[in-house]
């Protein structure tokens, strides 16, 4: 029996809860009121339990008081419709050849499907997603891209390269409270084009390029690996912190599917963008692990002039 005046410890089970709750609280210092582009793509977009953390990571971000922005592709929507209507996808040199007709499915699934699946997800948390496309309000526009192919010029169809960012309306969605969930998709940039024709755009270019437009605090791109590899397939030990200038050495050894991705890291840093991301979207809320904790994962690009890692 306790006397009066005695004192006792229990047992609080959450405290745990706490501690992690403290780790988080030098970040969401750091970042408060900063602005986050966070690049939706593979996994995270086809497995339910991985898009619903996403969501949740998304949407915790803003209510922890920084301002996400979300840009997302389609790529496995677009080829399964593609697949649906009898129309054949075809790649060259990683990029989709996007005919006309595939260029009208390209707008369907993105705009009709992925983004409005996404949307709901987040305002499942308060009525805060808002969707659009880079060619709302001329957000995106773009030129002809070509690929070059062992020294040739290959035309790809309406595939685009931007050219311009008017961050306006997403400025007036993020001072509003809101989430910008960003198809991309850029209008043509020529202003002779009376079809006004559209282009589909590399979403991690499009994601890098509005980072820089927005001069955002960071880029996360979420991808089907843990980051960039040291020496893969010898290796899989991951390259924590990289600055800009090394990652360029290391451009021309990468392989395809990475080149964009990392291609669009380099343009973000060295266009004022504080650091970029490139993290695994199969681990469930790998983006508040990358934020909010000492560790971190994935890797990132940080400019050449020497920092201390920041989350």
């Amino acid at each position: 029996m306790t006397t009066p005046g005695a004192t006792s410890t229990r047992k609080h089970t959450a405290l745990p809860k706490a501690r992690t709750l403290i780790e988080a609280l030098p970040w969401l210092t750091r970042h408060h009121g900063k602005t986050v582009v966070i690049k939706f793509g593979g996994n995270a977009m086809v497995d339910e339990e991985l898009k619903s953390a996403f969501a949740q990571d998304v949407a915790f971000l803003r209510h922890a008081g920084l301002r996400p922005v979300v840009v997302h592709g389609g790529g496995p929507q677009i080829s399964a419709q593609l697949d649906r209507m009898g129309l054949t996808s075809e790649f060259k040199a990683g990029l989709r050849v996007t005919t006309p007709e595939a260029m009208d499915v390209v707008r369907m699934v993105l705009a009709g499907q992925v983004q409005r699946e996404l949307v709901g997800l987040l305002n499942r948390h308060g009525p805060l997603a808002v969707g659009m496309t880079g060619e709302d309000a001329r957000t995106m526009t773009a030129t002809k891209h070509y690929a070059e192919i062992d020294g040739e010029r290959v035309d790809l169809g309406r595939v685009g390269e931007i050219t311009q960012v008017d961050t306006g309306a997403v400025q007036a969605l993020l001072d509003d409270g809101r989430i910008p969930v960003i198809s991309s998709i850029a209008r043509s940039a020529d202003v002779a084009d009376a079809e006004g024709h559209v282009f589909n755009v590399n979403a991690d270019t499009a994601a890098a390029a509005l980072a820089a437009a927005l001069g955002a605090e960071t880029l996360m791109v979420l991808t089907d690996v843990e980051g960039l590899y040291e020496d893969w397939p010898r290796s899989d030990e991951v390259i924590s912190r990289l600055t800009a200038s090394e990652l360029e050495r290391l451009l021309p050894e990468l392989t395809s599917g990475m080149v964009p991705k990392m291609e669009g890291c380099l343009h973000a840093v060295r266009n004022g963008v504080t650091t970029a991301r490139v993290i695994d979207g199969r681990v469930q809320h790998s983006i508040l692990l990358e934020i909010f904790t000492d560790e971190g994962i994935g890797t990132m690009v940080v400019p050449d002039e020497p920092q201390e890692r920041e989350a």
